[in-house]
């Protein structure tokens, strides 16, 4: 049997190296893939009336909606201010998608519970802002 030279060493350890790097970067990827897709970076609550809720998109579609933020009384002799927000809802949150196409069809002023995520995906909505649940003024 013949004896390894330097360059089949070389060779050899090189290809060890670099199959370790790859398992590591593709362990690190898939890692921070998984922290950008699911973690929230921030929740809670818009009050206001919902002016639309729309299906969008070609290849992914995605539902996407508009509420208006009305400051009442914030300081007297001023008129509100409206400022509107842009949201998404996730396409499995089918009740959420029912409740708000009834709130924008009727006007009324509701909470919408949500979730700020760190990045927004094509096929997962618009914005970073995902509303998660709805809740109507008694």
């Amino acid at each position: 049997m013949e004896a390894e030279n330097f360059g089949q060493k070389v060779a050899r350890k090189t290809k060890s190296i670099v199959k370790k790097l790859v398992a590591i970067a593709l362990v690190l990827g898939i890692a921070v893939f998984s922290f950008l897709y699911f973690a929230t970076y921030e929740s809670g609550v818009m009050a206001g009336k919902v002016l639309r809720v729309s299906e969008k998109g070609i290849l992914f579609k995605t539902y996407e909606g508009k509420i208006s933020l009305d400051s009442f009384g914030a300081l007297k002799g001023v008129s509100p201010v409206a400022e509107t927000f842009d949201f998404s809802v996730e396409g499995s949150e089918k009740d959420v998608l029912k409740q708000l196409e009834e709130v924008s069809l009727s006007g009324e002023r509701v909470n919408l519970k949500f979730k700020k995520r760190y990045m927004t995906f094509p096929w997962r909505g618009d914005t970073k802002y995902f509303v998660t649940a709805v809740e109507r003024s008694k």
